[in-house]
């Protein structure tokens, strides 16, 4: 007999009144099968079981290869070069020709500042260049004529001394020839004067005539005006003597003023070096000056987007920025992943990069991954020295290539945002 149940008609369900009314009533019957054999026993339930089966080999297919096998971050952001032209000179700024977000190209120009004291320098430039040049010229032209009068000089002092001490030696002949007259003339004067003596006193006695004596007074004085005139010629020569040794010394003083011609010639190279050293000066003052000149146009290196910061009026001064150029053709992607996330980041890997602006996936790669995180690259980077330090995960900047030509119609800005997903498996 089978046991007898009781029910409280409280709690009692409607499946407990039908598994009542299907128990079995014969004796000796097996006991009625579980409520569960019944769900699994319906085709509907049967069928409901194969999809969640399904189901669930498909979520883990998907975690396999969609989730498993990338990276995504969403702190990630399109990044670029940002160009600062500033002023090279100063001035007043009279055209500027570009608006903001004008789109440019490379070699246009974009602001203009007054040129006309620079032009004045380029003009003062020139005219200080050929002032230099023609005065280098002349020094240059008295380079050959330098050498060539101090060669000129050397001959003719070496022949004026050779001449000086031949007309010493001429004029020591005739002093010593000179002297002898002299000597010659006192002998016979004397010779004369003694005669003259003994005359008179001859002549007083009358032991001679008088017109002896007369022919000795008149022999004394031939033979006293001819020791007079060798001496004069004595002296004369002596004088000549002292003359010549005079002229000697002069030949010898320029002969030595001739033999610094070296000197003189290097002295005369060194001025037209020295005049050539100044053309160059001038001419790297005149380049300088047009450089300036060019300086007063700025222009735009590449190409880009614009954004100005000066205005039609402004006196500007060298380093002061005027306007932002932003290359578009030259634009990446900064991710920054948990550094749990670059365990199997390599670069070369595909990316593929979701545009919140556009809602457009451009296609890419992994070019390298940054030397820090970013909280060390902060203004007031963490101390990690202190006891309370709590273990924080770091973001790492990744640094995300545009394929080419995905960025080809320029709509990619510096700062949007981007949700990367890199494939590390």
């Amino acid at each position: 007999m089978p046991e007898k149940m009781t029910v409280d008609p409280v709690a009692e369900t409607p499946n407990e009144n039908e598994s009542k009314r299907t128990a079995p009533s014969q004796p000796g019957a097996a006991p009625a099968t579980p409520e569960k054999a019944s769900i699994f026993a319906s085709p509907k339930a049967r069928l409901v079981l194969v999809i969640l089966v399904l189901l669930i080999i498909a979520g883990a297919i998907y975690y396999v290869t969609e989730v498993s096998g990338f990276e995504t971050t969403d702190d990630a952001q399109v990044d670029g070069h940002l160009m600062s032209l500033s002023a090279r000179v100063g001035g007043y700024v009279q055209k500027v020709n570009v608006d903001d977000n004008q789109a440019v190209t490379q070699g246009a120009t974009l602001v203009e500042i007054d040129p006309k004291d620079y032009q004045v320098a380029v003009d003062k430039a020139k005219a200080d260049l050929a002032d230099a040049i023609a005065q280098s010229e002349a020094v240059n032209q008295n380079v050959p004529i330098t050498t060539a009068n101090t060669s000129s000089q050397l001959r003719v002092t070496q022949s004026g001394v050779e001449n000086a001490q031949a007309g010493i030696t001429v004029a020591e002949k005739q002093s010593l020839a000179a002297k002898a007259q002299l000597e010659e003339a006192q002998a016979n004067d004397v010779r004369d004067q003694d005669d003259l003596a003994r005359y008179k006193q001859l002549v007083d006695k009358q032991e001679i005539s008088q017109q002896l004596y007369d022919q000795s007074v008149a022999a004394s004085k031939a033979s006293a005006a001819v020791v007079a005139a060798a001496r004069a010629n004595a002296a004369a020569a002596d004088q000549a003597v002292n003359q010549a040794h005079t002229r000697l010394a002069e030949a010898r003083a320029n002969q030595r003023a001739a033999e610094t011609a070296p000197q003189q010639n290097a002295s005369t190279r060194a001025r037209a070096l020295g005049a050539e050293a100044q053309v160059q000066q001038k001419q790297a003052a005149l380049e300088q000056a047009q450089l300036n000149l060019q300086y007063t146009k700025i222009a735009a290196p590449v190409n880009g987007i614009v954004t100005k910061n000066v205005e039609v009026g402004m006196n500007v001064q060298p380093g002061q920025q005027l306007v932002t150029v932003v290359p578009l053709d030259d634009v990446w992607i900064t991710a920054n992943f948990k550094e749990t996330q670059l365990r199997n980041m390599r670069p070369g890997q595909p990316v593929e990069i979701k545009v919140d602006a556009n809602g457009r996936t451009y296609k890419g790669h992994v070019d390298s991954i940054a030397g820090t995180s970013g909280s060390r690259m902060s203004l007031i980077p963490p101390e990690n020295a202190t006891g309370n330090y709590v273990k924080v995960v770091q973001r790492v900047p990744v640094k995300l290539v545009l394929e080419p030509g995905e960025n080809s119609d320029h709509s990619l800005r510096l700062g949007m945002s981007v949700d990367p997903k890199v494939k590390v498996k």
